[in-house]
């Protein structure tokens, strides 16, 4: 398990729980503002043993998504951190998390060009730009990053 220092405690990065699903959605703004589908990603994402969360004092600060469909490599499918809790590290360590339970030898994610927070936040964790990808999002294109974790890790 990593632990890390919260303004307030202790930041707990672990492998999220069915359990957790209810929290997660709590602190995901689509989620939390009625999106249904991004509610059952959630739950599924719990279920499925693919999501990881990270906890502090004051509860879930946010969460992450490590997937293994994208060329059978990994792939962040969601970063997610509470609104309130951005800008103090959880993103970052969330990704560590993740980065060090890969077991491929190379973790993907993306981001669109719009998001300058996550674009920045990935280059000071240490990835480095992939390609570009148009369509997805008609006039903000997605931009695919890359890292290398250390190989044979194991889940924290």
């Amino acid at each position: 398990m990593d632990r890390h220092t919260e303004e307030r405690g202790r930041i707990v990065v672990r492998r999220a729980l069915p359990t957790d699903a209810g929290d997660l959605a709590e602190i995901d703004p689509v989620a939390a503002g009625g999106d249904a589908g991004r509610r059952a990603n959630i739950v599924k994402w719990c279920e499925q043993g693919l999501a990881y969360v990270a906890q502090g004092a004051t509860g879930s600060l946010g969460y992450c998504v490590l997937e293994y469909t994208f060329f059978e490599q990994g792939f962040v499918t969601m970063l997610m951190v509470a609104p309130e809790a951005r800008g103090r590290g959880v993103g970052h360590r969330l990704l560590d998390a993740v980065a060090a339970s890969c077991t491929t030898p190379k973790l993907f994610t993306s981001t669109n060009v719009s998001n300058q927070p996550m674009q920045r936040l990935l280059q000071r964790a240490g990835w480095t730009p992939a390609g570009l990808l148009h369509g997805l999002d008609e006039g903000d294109p997605e931009l695919f990053y890359l890292h290398r974790p250390r190989t044979g890790a194991t889940p924290p």
